[in-house]
């Protein structure tokens, strides 16, 4: 079985504690190759790599017995099992038994679960699940599906008005390095760090998401390549003084970037994107951390 797999067993109930809980509660998992699977939790709730888990969670950087949420005096905690890689809620370190709010992310390995609690649980349920079809779930921007929904509509406007419609890609230098020297946990807080960063910068007529692995892509409306530009450049320079530090240990991140500009020839995302991705790769070969377009 590969390391990108996840297998699940069925969940089993080891104590009724619904007389202390007036609502219910799961686990939705939000990153990883079950999106949108539902785990109801009654009493306790294992993962691990482990088959007598209750959650199966088969990736290496997971431990056999890596974590659990447990009910305790009518609320619900999660707790590391003594795992080699930690366990976070909301990208902080589990270092005790901490109680859980609805909306709380957990991660375990490269796997993450969205903790729901309250009467509407049903209602939070495909809420979360509508947000994963627009949203990536490691980084909290907008997905490849909703860009590619967008560029397209964008594109449409821009050439029925004859408006400037200018696309960014770029990706992280060296990432596989990074995920080398540093570890995949490193590598998914650098992409996380990131992503949330550069969301700051986009204003809300912009669409600003993650294309695939370690590249992103910027759609700019009504700005022209030269504005277009100095914004990549903005972008780039951020990242390069940025600090990224993860276990202690601080982790050097550069970008390299594409821009373009639509032309009348451009009638598809595909060939849009092919251009800016062109120069992204121009940029890679005259020696990365750069801006070309």
């Amino acid at each position: 079985m590969s390391g990108d797999e996840t297998r699940v067993t069925k969940i089993s109930t080891l104590k009724d504690v619904r007389s202390e809980r007036s609502t219910e509660c799961c686990l939705v998992q939000i990153h990883g190759p079950e999106l949108g699977k539902k785990y109801l939790i009654d009493s306790e709730l294992t993962i691990g790599r482990d088959q007598g888990n209750h959650i199966w969670v088969d990736l290496d950087n997971v431990s056999r017995r890596h974590a659990r949420v447990l009910g305790k005096g009518g609320r619900m905690f999660v707790e590391d099992l003594g795992s080699t890689n930690g366990t976070y809620l909301n990208d902080q370190e589990v270092l005790q038994p901490s109680p859980l709010r609805s909306g709380d992310l957990i991660k375990v390995g490269g796997s993450i679960f969205k903790f729901l609690d309250g009467d509407n649980i049903e209602t939070q349920y495909h809420e979360t699940i509508y947000t994963l079809t627009i949203a990536d779930g490691l980084t909290g921007v907008n997905n490849k599906r909703y860009f590619l929904e967008y560029l397209e509509k964008e594109m449409g406007r821009s050439s029925r008005y004859q408006r400037s419609l200018t696309l960014m890609m770029f990706d992280i230098d060296h990432f596989k390095q990074i995920n080398d020297v540093h570890g995949h946990l490193a590598g998914d807080y650098v992409l996380r760090e990131l992503a949330q960063s550069v969301k700051r910068m986009v204003r809300r007529e912009q669409c600003f998401a993650r294309y695939g692995g370690e590249e992103f892509a910027l759609v700019m409306p009504e700005d022209g390549p030269e504005k277009a530009r100095v914004f990549a450049e903005k972008i780039r320079r951020l990242i390069e003084e940025k600090s990224f530090v993860y276990d202690e240990r601080e982790i050097p991140v550069t970008i390299s970037i594409g821009v373009a500009e639509m032309t009348p020839d451009m009638t598809e995302p595909p060939h849009f994107i092919k251009v800016a991705d062109a120069n992204l790769y121009k940029a890679k070969k005259s020696g990365r951390n750069r801006v070309v377009g």
